[in-house]
Parts: structure tokens; sequence; C-alpha cells
């Protein structure tokens, strides 16, 4: 049955909350991306952002908290490490893997005895948890599959008619999720990049990084964290990453090849590399002197592609330091070909 998606303002969080109060799905900003909010500890509630997003059973959810005592109330124990790791980043765009409570439904940790948990640093989002009352499992606003949503207007691309509302807080700022790090493990594994970078974790604890990260899981496998398993962030044109010194002479022949073939093609490359590429649609990425910048275009020019029509992505990577690492997860994750090239 299709929903009725209503457009709250942000001064209309109490209709949210309501929504949330009655088991129903809400997407709301964040500071990285738009999420689709349900109450945590309502298992039927939570079930309902499976179905509109079409997600997989075994990919878990993230949970949004307003305060530590909120996160404290749902997990297990929590080392002292962990606690420097929350003192340090919340609220901000770091999730923590930790051990499960019971009252966390298993359907949020997709059966794992861990639940993921953040605080995230966005006054909408902090709000809509404090009036709601409660815990709201979370994942991106979108398809499950798609480029996760920076706009409402993403999101009502993607779940109008499938959710009760959206909260239209313009647009977010990272661009890119949290960083997940998992908190059982000695030393601590970063699962997914995101805004906290690897290296300001490495400032505060030893860190490292999971194998997954650099490679989809095995079929069969539980991921134990959101991204780490399935194709995701991807338009629905053809994606080609291309990495190395030799990328802008490949990316072009590549290019050339395709348009011959009589497909539509864009590249989306770095600002300064943009002039190279004018015979092509081009989508230029943001300034490699500012990571933030790329990170926050990131899905916003990966859905451009779709409203363009264009039948080959060709992507120009860039570095895997600091921010990038999180930018490369995501354009690997979208890709159906990886190029490396000298």
């Amino acid at each position: 049955m299709e929903l009725t998606t209503v457009v709250l303002k942000p001064e209309e969080l109490d209709r949210a909350a309501a929504f949330l109060q009655r088991g129903q799905c809400v997407a709301f900003p964040t500071e990285t991306v738009y999420g689709l909010g349900a109450n945590a500890l309502d298992a039927q509630a939570v079930a309902a952002i499976f179905t509109a997003k079409g997600r997989p059973q075994d990919n878990p959810l993230i949970v949004h908290c307003a305060s530590e005592a909120q996160v404290l109330s749902l997990v297990g124990d929590v080392s002292p490490e962990a606690r420097k790791l929350m003192r340090r980043f919340w609220p901000g765009p770091l999730t923590l893997v930790l051990p499960r409570a019971d009252k966390i439904p298993l359907v949020v940790s997709a059966g794992l005895d861990t639940v993921a948990v953040r605080i995230p640093s966005h006054p909408i989002a902090l709000q809509l948890i404090e009036q709601a009352g409660l815990p709201l499992a979370a994942p991106s606003a979108n398809l499950s599959g798609r480029p996760s949503p920076t706009t409402a207007r993403h999101v009502l691309e993607d779940l109008g008619g499938r959710i009760s509302a959206v909260v239209d807080g313009g647009e977010t700022g990272w661009g890119v999720e949290s960083t997940v790090v998992d908190c059982t493990t000695k030393p601590f594994r970063l699962l997914r990049p995101g805004g906290v970078t690897l290296e300001e974790l490495e400032s505060v604890t030893p860190v490292l990084v999971d194998p997954g990260v650099y490679g989809q899981l095995q079929p069969g496998s539980t991921p134990r964290s959101p991204g780490m398993k399935y194709r995701h962030y991807a338009p629905r044109a053809h994606v080609i990453l291309v990495v190395g010194k030799g990328a802008p002479e490949r990316i072009a022949a590549l290019g050339r090849e395709y348009q011959a073939e009589g497909k539509k093609v864009g590249v989306m490359a770095p600002a300064e590399h943009c002039s190279a590429y004018q015979e092509f649609t081009t989508l230029p990425m943001g300034s490699l002197s500012n990571l933030q910048e790329i990170s926050a275009n990131l899905y916003r020019l990966l859905r451009e592609a779709d409203e363009l029509r264009l039948e080959i992505l060709l992507v120009e990577g860039i570095t895997e330091a600091g921010l990038g690492m999180a930018i490369m997860d995501r354009l690997r994750r979208a890709a159906e070909v990886y190029i490396q090239e000298g």
C-alpha cells in the first residue's frame, strides 16, 4: 500500500516524533546523510525500514542516540578505550560497534551479538531523538544500493510513497556516512571509513583496517557493519573507476571508445583535471586541496549522472589519505569495474 509521504519543516518535529512513536518510518537529516529512522526498540517498526528500502535482512543498522546515557542503556560493557573515542568524537560522524543489550531486537543487529551506535551532531537529528524519546535505528534514507541522499529531494526520489514523512533540513554536511569502528576486538577494527579519519582514530587508540574495507565480503557471511557486503551507492550508469598516474589518459581513451559505440559518456574528476575531459559531460568533484568538498559533492554527483541519463560514468580516483579513504571506499563500491593504471 502506497503511503502519502509528508514533508515536514524543522519546526514540525513534534509531528515527526509522533510518527516515530506510532511505529512509522521518518527520514531526517544528520551531519553525514539523511537517515531513515524508526524506533530501535520495536522490531516491527525496524522491519518497516528494511521493507521501505528493499534492504537485505543480514545488513545491520546503526542506532542513533541523543546522549551517552542513552547509548549505555543499549549496550553491554564498554572498554576504557571505547570511552575515549566517545569523548573525543561524539557527537559526530563516528559509529562504535559494542556488545548488544537484550532490549535491542535482533533485526537491528542482523542477528549478531553486537550493535552499532552513535550520537549524531546535527541539531535536527538530536532534537528529533529527544522529542520522540526513543533511540532511532537509521540507515541512509535511499533505496538499497542507490547513492545515499544528501537532500530531502533525494529521499523523495527514492522513498516517496514508501515512508510516512521526511524532515527537510536542507543539504547535509559531510556527504559520506559515519566511520564505523568495531570495539569488541583487540585492537579495534575499522569496518567502514567515514567522516572521522583513520589518522584521527589512531591519535586516540590503535586501530586496524578490516580487510572487508578493501573488498566486499563473501556470500553467506554476515557483515558487522553496514556498507561492507553489498554493492552500494551506485547510479544507474555503468561506473568505471580508474586510479593511478595514467588515469587521465586511460579515461579519455575509454570515453572515446564508448562514444564511438553511441554511448552517452560522463567523467567525474577532480576540478583541477576536468579540462582534460572537455569532449565528455564533466562532473567536477571539487578541489583535491579540499577533500571535504569532494565528500560533500559525491552522492549528489552520482545522482546527477542519472538525471543526465549517462550510460557510462568514468571516475578518476583520488588519494586514500585522510577523508580520501572514505571517498574511495564509496567509489569502489559504486563501481562495476575498477582499473589500476600505472
